[in-house]
């Protein structure tokens, strides 16, 4: 029998009112050990907590019975005065009633595994809980309401449905079996992993939303991407010096656009030197340029040339200091072959000219990545992972062209394990042990 636990389900802190959460086989007992007032299940009572005659604060509580409740137990909220001292006693009464300390997410895992919702569900609660974004709230909302599971089951349900049609045919190889059964079970491998390998394509999509769209500045030194940066921020973040090679290394600030969490970076300004320090900031800045989402070119209008632009398809490049000189370097740009792709603006961060254009720029690139109206089929590492898993199983089962059909079910099978452990329901530990070592404790 699990061991009953508590953790503090609001935020730490000093607050109007914080909430003691209780999930376990002894939760009900010990709120009657507090209170002497009866709590119907699912109704709210004000009542004094007293323990030993001495009376601890005056709370609403709740009770919630199992398996009607998050976490499928008999559950319990305190909602008390925000007050340090107050939690800390109930801390030690709560441990002295042989109640235990909740692990981070362990809430979350016990809903997991009582039926209450499966493993993406679980993940999307944690998303929900530090979404800072519009966007990562709606994501994680429409994950926690079942979005990927629904999808996830589809393509599971097609796989087993596959499965079955071979098992058929190992178990029945002398029945008169239709001839096009083979060509029918390959052609419905071939749609699955066409579909996973679609969703797999569109996954980096639901990444960026729940990490942020990584915006990268890039340049040569003193072309003003510090002062760009800053701008876009509408903050002093970065240090703006007239000294070249004034930023050594990856700064990194958050920005929104729209209903999108953006991370925008400054780095080091690109060229050769045998400075050690500043050699090590252009690598981590080159580095940085080849992760990002959309890399923003900076180039200072009164320089000799092109030389350090490294632009591809794709980018923004932003001609800067444009009040300083003539446009001669922007228009050699627009006919060179290095602009092909790209999007080229005129801009001054000294006085304004060209900015507004230009994150008008980013916004409309941020949102057309963005805002498909499919929802992703991964927003998590472990989630591409485990599609990329049923893919390559799919492709050897497909390569087999059912001439060993053992083997070709066996690697339909693979796949099926793939969404299985998507789902929590296989290599449960190793997976959920990963999983919920990143929610906070009282989740």
């Amino acid at each position: 029998m699990n061991q009953t636990i508590f953790a503090l389900a609001s935020a730490q802190g000093r607050a109007g009112v914080s909430i003691l959460r209780l999930s376990g086989p002894d939760a009900f007992s010990a709120l009657q050990r507090l209170t002497d007032k009866p709590v119907p299940a699912r109704r709210a009572v004000f009542t004094a907590l007293v323990h030993d005659g001495e009376l601890i604060d005056e709370a609403v509580v709740l009770f919630f019975q199992g398996p009607n409740s998050f976490t499928g137990e008999d559950c319990v909220e305190l909602h008390v005065h925000g007050s340090r001292a107050i939690l800390d006693r109930l801390y030690v009464i709560l441990a002295e009633m042989g109640l235990r300390l909740a692990q981070p997410g362990e809430f979350s895992r016990r809903a997991l595994e009582n039926g209450k919702l499966d493993l993406t569900q679980a993940e999307a609660i944690a998303d929900l809980v530090d979404a800072e974004s519009e966007a990562q709230r709606r994501q994680a909302l429409t994950q926690m309401g079942g979005g990927l599971k629904t999808q996830y089951e589809a393509w599971h349900a097609a796989l087993v449905d596959i499965l079955a049609r071979i098992e058929v045919y190992i178990d029945f190889p002398d029945e008169d079996l239709p001839t096009e059964l083979v060509d029918s079970i390959l052609d419905r491998m071939a749609a699955v992993q066409a579909s996973l390998e679609a969703a797999i394509a569109d996954a980096k999509r639901g990444r960026q939303i729940r990490e942020g769209f990584r915006i990268v500045i890039l340049g040569e030194p003193n072309a003003g991407k510090s002062s760009l940066f800053n701008a876009l921020l509408k903050a002093e973040t970065a240090i703006v010096t007239p000294i070249a090679g004034t930023t050594r290394d990856v700064i990194e600030a958050e920005l929104r656009i729209g209903p999108y969490s953006v991370l925008l970076y400054d780095t080091a300004g690109l060229r050769e030197t045998a400075e050690v320090v500043e050699r090590e900031g252009i690598r981590r800045a080159r580095a940085k340029g080849d992760e990002a989402d959309l890399r923003l070119w900076v180039i200072d209008s009164s320089a000799s040339g092109l030389d350090g632009v490294e632009s591809r398809a794709g980018d923004l490049v932003a001609f800067n200091k444009i009040d300083q000189g003539s446009d001669n370097l922007y228009e050699s740009f627009k006919d060179a072959d290095v602009s092909r792709g790209t999007s080229a603006f005129k801009v001054s961060v000294a006085t304004g000219q060209g900015i507004d254009e230009l994150v008008r720029a980013l916004e409309s690139v941020v949102t057309k990545r963005l805002s498909v109206q499919t929802f992703p089929a991964a927003t998590r590492a472990r989630h591409f992972e485990r599609l990329q898993d049923a893919v390559d199983h799919l492709d050897h089962a497909r390569l087999t062209r059912m001439r060993v059909p053992e083997l070709t079910a066996e690697h339909v099978r693979g796949s099926i394990n793939s969404f299985e452990a998507l789902f929590g329901r296989y290599d449960v530990e190793g997976i959920l042990d990963v999983v919920f070592s990143t929610f906070c404790i009282g989740k």
